[in-house]
């Protein structure tokens, strides 16, 4: 029997560039009744897993996903504009939509899946109260997920911002008051942050969930600190925008939001990973 999931690396990439993306893919006009291929970019954990999980209920109303995963923040967002992919599945809404900007390119948001809250973790202290005076914090280069962290330690109430800053757009120069003096370290790749922490390094290490979890750290059990819930920070569906109504990709958010994958989200990562339904 026919694959419904093909999982390919990104060093493997070469080979997507031979796929008909947009003859096979998501892009066809053609019914459910005819199995059509959605190509798919993802990052490796939760991204990718999910869509696993998901793969055989799109098959059952007509439509394959092959799934290229990538552990970057950039070649996903340049392959869909070059037509390689029909849709990715890694970044979250601020993240897209800096990307769009910087980039100018044509992509919509197709719909929210799930938020990855960030975490706080330590191997020296077990709360953000106990933090020493000057305490280093590392944080990733990525920008669009400071002002995620200073949102946490504003809510501990180590830090303000003024009244009325984006924290979607807020660096580390808008804080305003910073009575313990922490130091925040932003040049970091933040694929390597969980080994940053579990080699000791700094006081606090700041890690998104996606990596925590492929690395096997429990953001709910190991981290002092976890990002709330009400997050603005949803991991979307980005197409181009001539596929924003193509059934496939309707079809594709509608399962995803199903409550079949919904259960499976928060019983596979015990609410580390968290569905959203906008």
């Amino acid at each position: 029997m026919k694959k419904s999931v093909f999982i390919k690396s990104l060093a493997t990439i070469g080979a997507t560039l031979l796929l008909a993306a947009c003859g096979n893919g998501g892009n066809s006009d053609e019914g459910a009744g005819e199995n059509t291929t959605i190509h798919i970019g993802a990052s490796n954990t939760p991204h990718a897993e999910i869509l696993e999980f998901a793969a055989p209920i799109l098959e059952e109303e007509g439509y394959t996903l092959d799934i290229t995963t990538y552990n970057d923040y950039v070649v996903p967002n340049v392959a869909l504009e070059e037509g390689d992919l029909d849709a990715n599945y890694f970044q979250h809404v601020p993240f897209f939509e800096a990307a769009v900007a910087e980039n100018d390119y044509d992509f919509v948001n197709a719909g929210g899946i799930h938020l990855e809250p960030i975490g706080l973790f330590s191997q020296d202290y077990a709360s953000l109260e106990e933090l020493p005076d000057g305490a280093t914090v590392l944080v990733s280069s990525n920008q669009p997920d400071w002002g995620r962290i200073i949102g946490i330690f504003q809510e501990a109430g180590l830090v303000s911002i003024d009244e009325g800053t984006d924290l979607t757009t807020a660096t580390f120069d808008d804080i305003t008051e910073n009575p313990k003096n922490l130091q925040f370290e932003y040049e970091n790749d933040p694929a390597l942050m969980p080994t940053l922490y579990q080699q000791g390094e700094g006081d606090v290490v700041a890690i998104n969930s996606n990596f925590a979890v492929d690395q096997d750290i429990d953001p709910l059990e190991d981290s002092i600190a976890l990002e709330s819930e009400s997050s603005p920070y949803a991991n979307i569906i980005a197409v181009r925008s001539e596929d924003a109504e193509n059934p496939g990709i309707l079809k594709l958010i509608e399962v995803l939001r199903s409550q079949e994958v919904q259960d499976y989200i928060l019983e596979t990562w015990n609410g580390a990973v968290v569905p959203v339904s906008e």
